[in-house]
């Protein structure tokens, strides 16, 4: 009898120690439900599920279920432990505000220069992430940041006029475009069709990648499209330190392999998206405007003398050196 008990406590223990390493996943983002990011992320969780025999598990929350990425990253905090991961785009400024350097305006010329840059940074940003207590798993691109807007915006100075959707919770960012001129307002993201739809609304003018305009019917209301590269929408899918290390080596190796092939997607996809979605809206009415150089080159002149003040404001000086470093370097590469 007492073999018996000894066997029965044994096997307790070890049905106990599988369900413990077990790991279900949580991540919310604000892509949009069936997007391509949104797939993405369902497919690596299909992978993880199958390639650990169902010890690591992924839930995703799309479309801004679980709120803003700011109140997502609020729902990660230890002691909180709602979700355990995040697919971030601006939100990831809140947490480090050197990944702030990828949102400067005008500073990167195409995707390529854009790619080598952050090829170059992010072992850099990983750790800071890090000692935050987050564990990238992949990067990935939403398009370039193109202005939609409810009437023909050419110039600068149309654009400082008009009331321009800024992301909420940056308060920092929201000040520096008062000072620099501008009339931001702050909102959450999936606040914009609906401000863009009333006459009286808030805003008149959202900056998005057209593929996220397309998504959300952004150009249904702001028929009108600046073309004009403003900046690349790089995003990541993050981890808490405390979920990730819930997960044994062996499946942490799977998982980043999984993600690291997701990456390649999230990278990849962006420019194409993009380019389908502006002549699917051209043909449900979107206007594109596309400056003469003159008016180009007079858009940059002022878009540079803006962008000064951002070093060692909204982008820590060290960090903001680096990335002009190596965007540089790789510009004298393909000369």
């Amino acid at each position: 009898m007492f073999r018996h008990c000894v066997l029965s406590l044994a096997l307790v223990s070890l049905l106990a120690s599988g369900a413990a390493a077990q790991t279900t996943i949580k991540v919310a983002t604000v892509a949009p439900v069936n997007s391509s990011y949104h797939k993405a992320l369902l497919d690596m969780g299909a992978e993880w599920e199958a390639k650990t025999s169902g010890r690591v598990k992924l839930t995703v929350y799309a479309g801004g279920t679980q709120g803003s990425e700011e109140a997502t990253l609020r729902m990660m905090r230890p002691g909180v432990d709602q979700l355990q991961g995040n697919l971030l785009t601006s939100g990831l400024s809140s947490i480090d505000d050197a990944f702030s350097v990828f949102g400067i305006p005008f500073f990167f010329a195409s995707d390529a220069e854009g790619q080598h840059v952050l090829e170059r940074l992010a072992p850099m940003l990983e750790k800071r992430l890090e000692a935050k207590g987050f564990k990238l798993l992949a990067w990935g691109s939403a398009g370039w940041v193109q202005l939609f807007s409810k009437t023909p915006i050419t110039t600068l100075a149309e654009v400082k006029a008009a009331k321009l959707f800024t992301t909420q919770g940056d308060d920092r960012m929201v000040q520096w475009y008062k000072q620099n001129g501008f009339h931001p307002v702050a909102l959450n993201s999936g606040d914009i069709p609906a401000q863009l739809r009333l006459s009286t609304g808030m805003i008149d003018a959202a900056p998005m990648p057209p593929y996220l305009a397309s998504l959300m019917q952004v150009f249904r209301d702001a028929k009108y499209m600046l073309d004009v590269d403003v900046a690349p929408l790089f995003g990541a899918l993050v981890l808490t330190n405390a979920a990730w290390s819930k997960i044994s080596a062996a499946d942490q190796a799977v998982v980043m392999a999984t993600a690291k092939a997701a990456e390649k997607r999230l990278l990849g996809e962006a420019a194409k998206l993009d380019e389908v979605s502006i002549a699917a809206m051209k043909t449900r009415g979107l206007t594109v405007n596309t400056p003469d150089a003159k008016a180009l080159a007079s858009f940059r002149a002022e878009a540079d003398r803006l962008v000064s003040t951002i070093k060692g404001t909204l982008v820590p000086a060290d960090v903001y050196d680096m990335a002009q470093r190596e965007r540089d370097a790789y510009r004298k590469t393909k000369k």
